[in-house]
């Protein structure tokens, strides 16, 4: 009969740690793409936005707005990011009830007879021996897969970089000398 021991040594537990990983791995490589399809939704559209208002206040009080004409800019561009998301935890728990049973049963029955005449004896014996032996085995187990996924921000290099290039002319100084 199996020991308890062997009973737990046979779960396939570096199987169920394989098979985990790989469903880990395979749900990071669809979450991965996902983030990038969405990156790339997020650069292919555009909307119009409008770079610069300016408010002047006349010396008579009245404000006046004037703005720059609209450009066309991604998403992207104007800081909406997709959600990046990494496994951050997996935890494979089993769980095994085992119940075992013997029972062992010895049954003898004897009976005898005897018989006395004159000059003559008989005797008779009966023995009739009977042996049960019962084994009975009860197996419970679960088991539990848990991960744990949390947000990770984008890699840094997906934000666009901004440059400023101002070609206006540098503004005179008055020379003081």
């Amino acid at each position: 009969m199996a020991s308890v021991g062997q009973e737990l040594l046979a779960v396939p537990l570096p199987e169920m740690v394989m098979k985990l990983g790989l469903g880990i791995a395979e749900a990071q490589r669809a979450l991965d793409e996902n983030s990038v399809d969405t990156a790339s939704l997020l650069a292919e559209t555009t909307v119009p936005l409008v770079m610069a208002v300016t408010q002047t206040i006349a010396a008579d009080g009245t404000v006046s707005f004037t703005s720059s004409d609209p450009i066309d800019v991604s998403l992207l561009q104007i800081g909406l990011m997709p959600t990046f998301y990494q496994f951050s935890e997996a935890t494979i728990e089993v769980t095994m009830d085992i119940k075992t049973t013997s029972s062992r049963e010895t049954n003898i029955k004897v009976s005898a007879a005897a018989k006395v005449g004159f000059a003559c004896f008989s005797a008779s014996v009966n023995t009739e021996v009977s042996h049960n032996r019962k084994f009975g085995k009860e197996v419970h187990g679960t088991s539990r897969l848990m991960t744990k996924m949390v947000p990770v921000p984008p890699p840094p290099r997906i934000a666009p970089e901004l440059t400023v290039v101002d070609n206006r002319p540098a503004k005179e100084t008055p020379d003081n000398t």
